[in-house]
């Protein structure tokens, strides 16, 4: 949740600043809501994102979810998506960094560079750029393949500026190509 619409920095932050304020995820939950604000602030949206925390953490109870690392892959994603503003990308960084599933969140920067290089039709859902990185990745390391095009994303392929001059994979991206 603390990731939603920030960069890493920010989150972290904001997650150390929130274990340093509460000794337990119980007291988290059951904090005033403006103290969680407070401690998640760096993090950008805490107005937003603190409540939804405490509801996730009043969801979940005291199941520490680890039944998902063996259940279903498509099970235990929607019963991540069923939590309070949990969507397909916080979902699959649940199952991809806490259980080591073969799930590839899509982010802006992973949805931007696999929209240039062609691998999702132009206009694609983040639902449909899911499922294309899932087929995509079947063989290969779901981690390493996120981890990529983060960084290709965030050092080359960027928003506003793409170096397509630099880029390694300028000889086979449509964009770099100006077909996009």
């Amino acid at each position: 949740m603390l990731s939603q619409n920030t960069n890493d920095r920010n989150r972290d932050v904001a997650y150390a600043r929130l274990r340093q304020r509460f000794e337990t995820w119980d007291d988290v939950r059951d904090a005033p809501p403006e103290e969680v604000v407070e401690a998640i602030r760096p993090g950008g949206l805490a107005v937003t994102k603190a409540p939804r925390i405490q509801d996730i953490l009043r969801a979940v109870g005291g199941d520490d979810l680890s039944r998902m690392e063996h259940e279903p892959l498509e099970q235990a994603r929607a019963e991540l998506c069923e939590l309070p503003g949990v969507g397909r990308k916080t979902a699959a960084c649940v199952l991809l960094f806490a259980f080591a599933r073969h799930e590839v969140p899509v982010d802006t920067h992973v949805h931007r560079v696999g929209t240039r290089l062609g691998l999702f039709r132009p206009g694609a859902s983040l639902d449909e750029a899911h499922d294309e990185m899932l087929r995509l990745s079947a063989r290969e390391d779901p981690y390493e393949s996120h981890m990529a095009l983060i960084r290709h994303g965030r050092r080359t392929c960027t928003a506003r500026a793409p170096r397509c001059g630099d880029c390694p994979l300028r000889r086979m991206c449509p964009y770099a190509r100006g077909e996009l």
